[in-house]
């Protein structure tokens, strides 16, 4: 059994937060307008401000509390058996034959990122190679170590080091 609210509905948090930022906002805003201080201008825009936050609060107390019927629900989740025929019932095939494909397709090839790394040609992997696709490129980075030449010109030399590389078996 559901539970019955009452008064302030599901979201009780979001509307304490909207009235709690509403009336900050309108304590700064009134502040900045009827205290004598130099940085009235910055009281005032920063309580425009937080009334304008409190939108937020507002909007999500608001679509927390729309309630709809589950009959209303049942076409858009699927409770129902969907109606094979006229217009609508064509459109859902021929949108679920594409998906199927496509999805087929994807788990033949092994996924987008499987198939379009480290294959030339026509090759195809296994769905080990698939697994382990993101490392099938390997790059090569050198470093150098910087050994200043001249001091009054700052310029500076590079020394490169011999570096070994290893490489993946494919």
């Amino acid at each position: 059994m559901e539970p019955a609210y009452r008064g302030l509905g599901r979201c009780i948090c979001c509307f304490w937060l909207a009235v709690a930022f509403d009336v900050v906002g309108l304590l700064v805003l009134l502040i900045g307008v009827f205290v004598n201080v130099f940085f009235y201008d910055l009281l005032i825009y920063a309580g425009a401000i937080v009334i304008f936050l409190s939108l937020v609060w507002w909007v999500f107390w608001y679509s927390g509390n729309i309630e709809v019927l589950a009959s209303e629900l049942e076409d858009d989740v699927g409770l129902t058996k969907k109606d094979k025929s006229g217009i609508g019932g064509a459109v859902r095939r021929l949108s679920n034959r594409l998906a199927g494909s496509i999805r087929n397709s994807l788990r033949r090839n092994g996924g987008v990122a499987a198939g379009s790394l480290g294959r030339q040609g026509g090759e195809r992997g296994s769905a080990a190679d698939a697994a382990v696709a993101p490392h099938l490129e390997q790059v090569v980075v050198a470093l150098a170590t910087l050994k200043p030449i001249d001091r009054t010109l700052q310029k500076y030399d590079a020394e490169m080091p011999t570096t070994a590389t290893e490489t993946s078996p494919t």
